[in-house]
């Protein structure tokens, strides 16, 4: 089956000479679809009914009152109504500086009369060539907007809903936001999509997990360190508060910060400024702060773990993420997505979820929250050789809590699978069940995707008990 040709590339001919005209269209017609206008009206009127991706103009034309020439009009006009469209003007060899001009305004390029057929071609096949590379740009860039921000959530529980209207809501401001949930709920997800909807989106994402830093180096790392300020220190480091200036600074389980540390956290928060480690010179920030913690910091205020004027500092808007397990309805939803997206990271085809596999997913409650669901569906995307996932390779403890049916998948097993042996035979099993499933019970190709003979296949699926 041979691939649709591309479809041309109309290029609008503007020209007050007829044979010029006709000596473009002749010239252009077996690649391009041509369209032809003598004064810069029709070439308005061109470019305002259809779609045009190259424009072809004649600098020479008569000039309107204004004294501009009205090849330049049209360059301007083009420009105005079509930004992305490129305009080719065609000049004579003593007129060079009119069509640098041309260029000046925006004109893709120009080529000399009398012109050169092969010339002539290459350039407007170069010019058609970055229309088309420009709008594909502007589609990736649109399908890449729809992941970004607050797009890339799936789901449609209140739960959820709930506070994703809030974080749209506080997005656009500078206000300092603690976000809190269980792990795995997507903290850091919502804090980025902030960032991305906000005035600051242009300005970095600074990321930070407190409790991956050491304690040792917990001030050099957010506050940065001067040259000499401790063994080690050979040169001058900005810390995560500087390089976070003019954008979002994420501060991850802010709860394990030790004392000493919140205390000098909360003076960078009271006064946007700070000393480098070792320094003495202040340095001020634009920053807009969130935070976030899997404890519940009111808990660890009233234990003495937490200053509670740092709380109240972090706490202007609280936005608490709901566990999976309060939003069983946006798992099959999740479980669909995260389905294609391992299926493409790994060449899989298209993937299918069965029936009673999602309502183990629905019933399991899920410590581990989204970062576990998605984990488990790309465990069964790849243990899979059929099209459709199906509750047999998901985990034990899924298994024991949700009662999945995996004993149907190993019926006619000759031993337990909790031996070498039983989990070498339940294999087998399973692939080459999934392989005369996937070639619709056609025995050689099911051989042949299993690369064995056939033979062996049938001694394997009397073996196995498949047929039964």
């Amino acid at each position: 089956m041979t691939e649709p040709a591309e479809e041309k590339a109309t290029v609008l001919v503007v020209d007050d000479d007829r044979v010029l005209r006709r000596q473009l269209n002749w010239a252009l017609a077996d690649t391009h679809r041509v369209l032809e206008a003598e004064t810069r009206q029709e070439a308005v009127e061109h470019l305002g009914r259809g779609r045009v991706d190259v424009v072809l103009c004649d600098l020479h034309l008569p000039p309107d009152l204004s004294g501009i020439t009205e090849g330049l009009a049209v360059v301007d006009a083009a420009r105005a109504m079509r930004p992305g469209v490129p305009v080719v003007v065609i000049t004579g060899s003593d007129k060079k500086q009119a069509a640098l001009e041309a260029v000046r305004r925006g004109a893709y390029g120009f080529f000399e009369k009398p012109f050169d057929e092969a010339e002539l071609k290459h350039i407007v096949a170069q010019a058609a060539r970055v229309r088309r590379l420009e709008e594909e740009v502007l589609r990736l860039r649109s399908e890449l907007d729809m992941f970004r921000g607050f797009g890339r959530f799936v789901g449609r529980a209140p739960a959820l809903e709930k506070i994703l209207k809030q974080a749209r809501a506080v997005a656009d401001t500078n206000a300092t936001v603690l976000i809190t949930g269980e792990n795995g709920t997507g903290k850091e997800i919502i804090a980025r999509a902030m960032h991305e909807e906000s005035a600051r989106a242009s300005g970095p994402f600074i990321a930070v997990s407190c409790a991956a830093l050491p304690e040792t180096l917990i001030e050099s790392e957010l506050f940065g360190h001067e040259r000499g300020a401790f063994t080690g220190a050979h040169a001058a480091r900005k810390g995560r508060f500087e390089l976070a200036d003019t954008g979002t600074l994420f501060l991850d389980e802010i709860g394990e910060l030790n004392p000493s540390m919140q205390v000098k956290l909360l003076r960078v928060l009271q006064e946007r400024a700070f000393e480098r480690l070792g320094g003495t010179k202040t340095v001020e920030v634009d920053i807009r702060l969130v935070a976030a913690s899997n404890r519940d910091l009111e808990e660890e205020v009233e234990a003495g773990r937490f200053r509670r004027d740092l709380f109240y500092r972090l706490n202007v808007v609280p936005l608490h993420l709901p566990p999976l397990r309060e939003r069983r309805e946006d798992v099959p939803l999740l479980a669909a997505h995260f389905a294609a997206k391992a299926a493409e990271k790994h060449n899989r085809a298209g993937v299918e979820l069965d029936p009673a596999l999602l309502e183990a997913l629905q019933d399991y409650d899920w410590p581990g929250n989204i970062r576990e669901l998605e984990n488990v569906v790309e465990r069964l995307v790849v243990l899979t050789t059929g099209p459709r996932l199906c509750a047999e390779f998901l985990p034990d403890k899924m298994l024991r809590q949700t009662g999945a049916p995996a004993a149907a998948a190993t019926a006619g097993a000759a031993a337990d699978e909790t031996t070498l042996e039983g989990a070498v035979h339940a294999l087998k099993r399973r692939l080459v069940r999934d392989a005369i499933e996937s070639e619709g019970g056609n025995k050689a190709a099911a051989a042949k995707r299993l690369q064995i003979s056939r033979s062996y296949l049938h001694r394997l699926v009397s073996e196995l008990g498949i047929e039964g």
